[in-house]
Order: structure tokens, then C-alpha cells, then sequence
């Protein structure tokens, strides 16, 4: 099992070298997360309508704690943080195998006590449900 998984992660890394990086640094505009652009590839807590809506993290201890809990559940999934700046956070994560790279960030609003997520492939136009899932693994796994 453990040379499949080794051939795998080296197929993915190659690959992975091949798709470019973001047009534009993720960052949140105007003090929130960028909207999805419409496209079935992404999906938003914050400024999202319809299908690309989705419900942000809550939490009821201390925001700090809260913060912290999700960047150890964004590195146990997987997911490489990128930069974090105050109460935002942009992570990626890679599609095994074929090598996308997904953009996922997220902002703590400490008035609303919830933490917006958004994530979004870099390429395509459908994920077949990627996005959400992996959003939804990380509302479970924060909420252990």
C-alpha cells in the first residue's frame, strides 16, 4: 500500500508543476472573502448566493482558541498554509493524483462569532462537488 501511495504522491507532484498559479494573490477585498465567480468550482460562506452558498464555521470558545483549532485541521487534512494575516487565513490544497491545486481561505469575524470559508479550483469550470466536500470535512473535523 505504501508504494501505491508513493507513486501516487509522485505523480502528483510532477503533474501538479504544470498548472499555474493564481491569477491574483487570494486576499480578502474590502474586509471579506472574495465572491465565486459564478462558477460550479467554488463556494463561499461570504457574499455567496444560490449554489455556491455555504454556511461559515462557528464556534463558542474563545476566538483565539477557535483560530487555532482550524489551522490544525487545515494541516491534518492535508492543506498547506500559505500566509495568514490577523484574522485571515489562505491555505491550498491539492487534488491527489492529478494535481490541482484548490485555494481555500478564511476570515474570523469575531463580531458575528463564525469563521468564513471559501474555496475555489484555480482551473475548470466544474470540481464535481470537491469544494464542498472539502469544506464540509472541515465544518465536521473542526466541530469534533
Amino acid at each position: 500500500m505504501d508504494i501505491i501511495n508513493d507513486f501516487l504522491g509522485a505523480v502528483t507532484k510532477t503533474v501538479s508543476g504544470l498548472w499555474p498559479a493564481p491569477e491574483e494573490t487570494p486576499r480578502p477585498v474590502d474586509g471579506k472573502l472574495r465572491p465565486c465567480p459564478g462558477t460550479p468550482n467554488c463556494v463561499c460562506s461570504e457574499e455567496g448566493s444560490g449554489g455556491d452558498s455555504i454556511e461559515p464555521l462557528t464556534y463558542r470558545d474563545d476566538p483565539a482558541a477557535a483560530w487555532q483549532r482550524l489551522q490544525q485541521v487545515v494541516s491534518a487534512m492535508g492543506g498547506k498554509i500559505e500566509r495568514t494575516e490577523g484574522d485571515y487565513l489562505w491555505s491550498t490544497f491539492m487534488v491527489p493524483v492529478f494535481g490541482f491545486v484548490d485555494d481555500v481561505e478564511f476570515r474570523l469575524d469575531r463580531k458575528a462569532g463564525c469563521i468564513h470559508m471559501r474555496s475555489a479550483s484555480r482551473l475548470g469550470f466544474s470540481d464535481l462537488g470537491v469544494n464542498r466536500s472539502r469544506t464540509d470535512d472541515i465544518r465536521r473535523k473542526f466541530n469534533v
